[in-house]
C-alpha cells in the first residue's frame, strides 16, 4: 500500500479531539484495524468511516466498548442478511 493509504492515529485523534489510548482500545477490541509502522500506528483508510462511526457512538451517545462491540458485530450481521436477500432476489428475478 501505498503511504497515502493512511492516516496517521494522532492525525486522526487531533482532529477528532480523541485521546491516542482510545484508538489502542479499539484495536484491543478488534474494532479496527492499525498498521504500524516505524513507532507510528496508521489507519488504512478503508477503515476510516467505520472508526469515525464508532468515534460518534462513543461520544455523541456515551456508549462503551464492549456495547458498540455488539452494535457493530450486530450492524455487520444485518449487511450480510441484506446482502443475502438481494442475491436471493436477483435469482428468483431470472426466473420469473
Amino acid at each position: 500500500m501505498k503511504r497515502n493509504d493512511f492516516i496517521a492515529v494522532t492525525d486522526f485523534c487531533a482532529s477528532h479531539n480523541i485521546s491516542h489510548a482510545f484508538i489502542v482500545e479499539l484495536r484491543d477490541y478488534g474494532l479496527v484495524e492499525i498498521v504500524e509502522k516505524g513507532n507510528l500506528l496508521y489507519l488504512p483508510l478503508e477503515e476510516l468511516q467505520k472508526t469515525e462511526k464508532i468515534v460518534r457512538l462513543h461520544s455523541d451517545l456515551d456508549i462503551n466498548l464492549e456495547g458498540i462491540e455488539v452494535i457493530t458485530r450486530l450492524l455487520n450481521s444485518m449487511q450480510e442478511l441484506h446482502n443475502q436477500m438481494m442475491h436471493l432476489r436477483n435469482r428468483l428475478d431470472l426466473y420469473e
